[in-house]
């Protein structure tokens, strides 16, 4: 039998990334708090601290992904183009997540 040698770290990591992308998006302003994107995590079974949120948004901001502002202890993302590309399937972001493809029903 073949061992199965799966980085999970580096999938959860991946996954993260992909998630923030995809919380930055759907707001109106293009923006979250790492507070808010902690809670957001949450909710997919990715409890991290805030330290480790914001090494994730610092590896999407050095990606072109998304702009980083600091506010005190918090960072605020903005998904940027390229962040958007990447949601689009445009492009590829290393360390990012694939989005599944959208299937859409053609109705003749």
């Amino acid at each position: 039998m073949i061992p199965l040698a799966i980085d999970y770290e580096k999938v959860t990591r991946e996954d993260a990334r992909l998630i923030i992308l995809r919380a930055l998006s759907e707001q109106t302003n293009d923006s979250l708090a790492s507070s808010t994107l902690e809670v957001v995590l949450d909710a997919f079974v990715i409890r991290k601290d805030r330290d480790w949120v914001h090494d994730q948004m610092a590896h999407l901001a050095e990606h072109g992904a998304i702009t980083v502002v600091d506010a005190g202890t918090i960072r605020i993302g903005t998904i940027t183009q390229r962040g958007w590309r990447h949601l689009q399937r445009e492009l590829v972001l290393p360390g990012v997540k694939r989005p599944t493809v959208a299937i859409q029903r053609v109705i003749s």
